[in-house]
């Protein structure tokens, strides 16, 4: 049987820049522990974003006590965050190079492409975050009309900053999160201490439509743990291949859980009385005395270069899973470049809102029936893969001749016109079935998108590949027997 370090895998580089890209973590590196990914996840994700989703769902129209049923509800997604952080130790790899077993070599590689759109997307919206973070500062500072020429200064800044964490890579992510973890903790005490008087938490007594709520249901699934699914096994990969499976799932799902519903509740109590209209990170603003504006958004603008650089380490493997011949450090570059030069266009371009609507919709979308697929495989593999033939790009158990695993592409395709069918993005939008839940009051319908994608796209799966896997299967099984196949 071969050895795990005869796998191809990168030298170690300078001055302490992670060199490692998709290529096979030997054991001997593996130096995490599942405990480590809970204060990664809870110090990313205490972060002022979640605070504004909260008062976001307020804005529905749903009374305190509906808002807080979807909080705790729509957060338990995170249970699947937890499950794609699963593969990783045993493949030793990053999600869209695993992703390369359910839809082939080639295949993947329009997932991947879909995987970097919306990595960039999410990175581009903190950067801009931050540049708006420090021009309310700089109102505070008496500068109330920004030149063109301060804007671009605070843009470049930004990316330079947000440049750092990610170029440094995985173990410094893991480090600084932990630390960052106590400050972001405190401010969320101080912030729930000076806004608990002024809750209405009865301002809203109508509350809403159950068509609303399941829309309600959908953003929320959407910005907690399914829209975290493509990234888990990027930073899982560094446990070893016999962690434990419940330690894992559970350390994700609480470091996640814990922090976004906390704060969640309190971006919805806090727009009981400051109103939805001020979801924003400067709008929140209004919950509490000047004094606190000043260390409320600097550490704000600290949580967001922190839950950035995840999107950013994601989006430099994933460029490489695309098929770039970069190295990691190169495709990080890269991704800095575009995201701060779309940040850039965000701020100085008025249509940036809308467009960001429609990449939400996008992710929704895609992201659903790819979760539901990429689990379904890894149960029907018996949640072992051939680290080896991860790595290749031609040939090997997961080639299939073309490198296209059409069972994957058909599920993904159908999946996604579920999603499609089912998507209520009022007044741009809305799909046959939502338009069946109408009443003349609503306008909109129930979304139930995330709903039909999950499962179309999973059964589909189920019932293309099954019999090829089951043949996968015991072809790995075969060469484990021989010798053939590498083991972590």
């Amino acid at each position: 049987m071969k050895e795990a370090h005869e796998i191809p895998i990168a030298e170690a580089g300078p001055i302490g820049i992670e060199q490692r890209g998709i290529d096979y973590i030997p054991s001997s590196e593996r130096w995490a522990k599942p405990h480590n990914l809970f204060w990664m996840w809870s110090g990313a994700l205490f972060n002022v974003e979640y605070l504004v989703y909260g008062a976001v769902l307020y804005g529905f129209g749903f009374t305190f006590l509906q808002a807080l049923s979807i909080i705790l509800i729509g957060n338990l997604s995170y249970v699947l965050l937890g499950l794609t952080s699963l593969q990783g130790p045993e493949a030793g790899t990053t999600t869209f190079t695993i992703n390369r077993a359910p839809f082939g070599i080639q295949g993947s590689k329009l997932l991947a492409f879909f995987n970097w759109l919306t990595q960039v997307g999410f990175e581009t919206e903190g950067v801009a975050l931050i540049v708006l973070a420090a021009l309310a500062l700089s109102d505070k500072a008496g500068i109330t009309h920004p030149s063109t020429g301060l804007k671009i200064a605070f843009i470049v800044a930004a990316g330079l900053i947000q440049l750092v964490l990610p170029l440094y890579g995985h173990e410094k992510i893991f480090k600084t999160l932990r630390v960052l973890f106590w400050p972001f903790l405190a401010l969320f005490i101080v912030f729930a201490v000076l806004t608990v008087t002024k809750v209405k938490l009865y301002e809203v007594s109508h509350g809403a439509s159950w068509q609303v709520y399941f829309e309600g249901l959908a953003f929320t699934i959407s910005a907690s743990g399914l829209g975290w699914t493509e990234n888990g096994n990027d930073f899982s990969r560094y446990l070893p291949r016999n962690a434990s499976k419940k330690a894992t799932v559970l350390s994700v799902f609480l470091g996640s859980y814990i922090p976004s519903v906390a704060l969640m509740v309190l971006g919805a109590a806090v727009a009981t009385f400051v109103g939805s209209q001020n979801a924003s990170i400067t709008g929140m603003a209004h919950a509490f005395s000047g004094w606190f504006l000043w260390p409320y958004l600097l550490v704000a603008m600290v949580q967001l270069f922190a839950i950035n650089s995840l999107d950013l380490y994601s989006s430099g493997v994933t460029l490489q899973a695309l098929g770039l011949r970069l190295k990691r450090w190169q495709a990080v570059v890269l991704d800095t470049v575009i995201c701060t030069s779309l940040a850039a266009y965000a701020i100085f371009a008025s249509s940036f809102n809308n467009l960001l609507n429609e990449f939400i919709l996008f992710i929704i979308v895609w992201v659903a029936p790819w979760t539901a697929i990429y689990l379904v495989d890894w149960l029907m593999r018996k949640m072992r893969y051939s680290p080896e033939d991860l790595q290749k790009t031609k040939g090997g158990l997961y080639f299939r001749g073309n490198g296209v695993h059409w069972p994957a592409i058909v599920a993904q395709i159908g999946g996604m016109i579920a999603a499609l069918m089912a998507l209520d993005a009022y007044p741009h939008y809305v799909s046959p079935i939502s338009n069946l839940t109408t009443t003349k009051t609503s306008g909109g319908g129930a979304d139930f998108s995330i709903f039909t994608g999950l499962i179309v796209g999973g059964l589909l799966y189920w019932l293309l590949a099954r019999k090829g896997v089951k043949r996968e299967n015991e072809a790995l099984e075969a060469a484990s027997k021989s010798g053939d196949v590498t083991t972590a």
